[in-house]
């Protein structure tokens, strides 16, 4: 396996599983901790974005899914299988919450003929063989190297969505995951080089909605389950982090909205570095040359 230097690499962005011509893709992430490759969600275009963050597809390693909302987890069976078509031969880990390894059994078997074709005709390793499905809840999470622990969200309905936090040697990273606004993630942030946080502003939900459709029951759910920009920004703030990166933004792709509004709404409660997200987006650990 190639030694892989610690950056965060944003791969999709934008929150909801719609995608629009030129627009960013759902969410996925690619975390590079004490040389461990983490992708944290897979939504549509992980596996491409990955390729292009240039990560050798056959050095997949762990991979950690915040909810079973599909974009987060559509791509998840497709990246791993263009993975092992790729010459993927070393184990990966999934963890993910209750229903992950469900969600990967049901993958397997809309592939099986194709998976046991290429084992039998091209020689390959057992794709079953070589992926290993483990279901976390709050705490630590088993990670072999790593230090990984999760914390539940407030994502209704979703009941099993788990923020994030891996602490390494150079650089702490918290991903809030899919949450209404949350005031425990600021302890459990606390520290933290980097908070990625879900974001939404409020005045591009209905434009938003009108063009997805589903009208008030989709505002409604939007509007409790995500958090405001600045409310995201006020809990960067009580946690001291050291970044602040908002991610899943609501919207991500209205031609009215700007970073200038993201701002906008963060700056009169956190004072510290701010980045608005965007696919492609790379960070290191704070002190390191970009």
């Amino acid at each position: 396996m190639t030694a892989l230097p610690d950056r965060l690499v944003l791969l999709g962005t934008k929150g909801g599983p719609a995608i629009r011509r030129g627009g960013p893709n759902p969410t996925a992430s690619l975390l590079i901790l004490d040389g461990r490759a983490c992708v944290v969600d897979c939504g549509l275009g992980v596996t491409r974005a990955l390729v292009e963050a240039g990560l050798d597809l056959k050095d997949l390693d762990l991979i950690f899914v915040t909810h079973l909302h599909s974009d987060h987890v559509l791509e998840l069976g497709g990246l791993l299988h263009t993975a092992w078509t790729s010459g993927l031969k070393t184990p990966v880990t999934v963890f993910g919450p209750p229903g992950i390894q469900a969600l990967w059994d049901g993958f397997r078997a809309s592939l099986a003929f194709d998976i046991g074709l290429r084992v039998a005709d091209e020689g390959r390793p057992d794709l079953r063989d070589l992926v290993t499905v483990r279901e976390f809840g709050e705490g630590l999470i088993e990670a072999p190297g790593l230090s990984v622990s999760a914390l539940r969200v407030n994502h209704p309905p979703v009941t099993d969505c788990f923020a994030l936090r891996f602490d390494g040697a150079a650089w702490s990273v918290a991903f809030s995951a899919d949450t209404a606004r949350f005031p425990p993630l600021a302890e459990f942030a606390r520290g933290a080089g980097i908070l990625v946080h879900d974001a939404m502003l409020e005045r591009g939900v209905d434009r938003l909605v009108a063009r997805t459709g589903n009208g008030a029951r989709l505002k409604a759910h939007i509007m409790a389950s995500h958090t405001e920009a600045a409310d995201a920004a006020r809990i960067a703030a009580q946690a001291g982090v050291g970044r602040l990166v908002l991610h899943h933004l609501v919207p991500a792709d209205d031609p009215r909205i700007h970073a200038a509004d993201w701002l906008a709404a963060v700056r009169p409660h956190f004072d510290g570095p701010v980045l608005i997200g965007h696919d492609g987006m790379e960070l290191l650990p704070e002190g390191q040359p970009a």
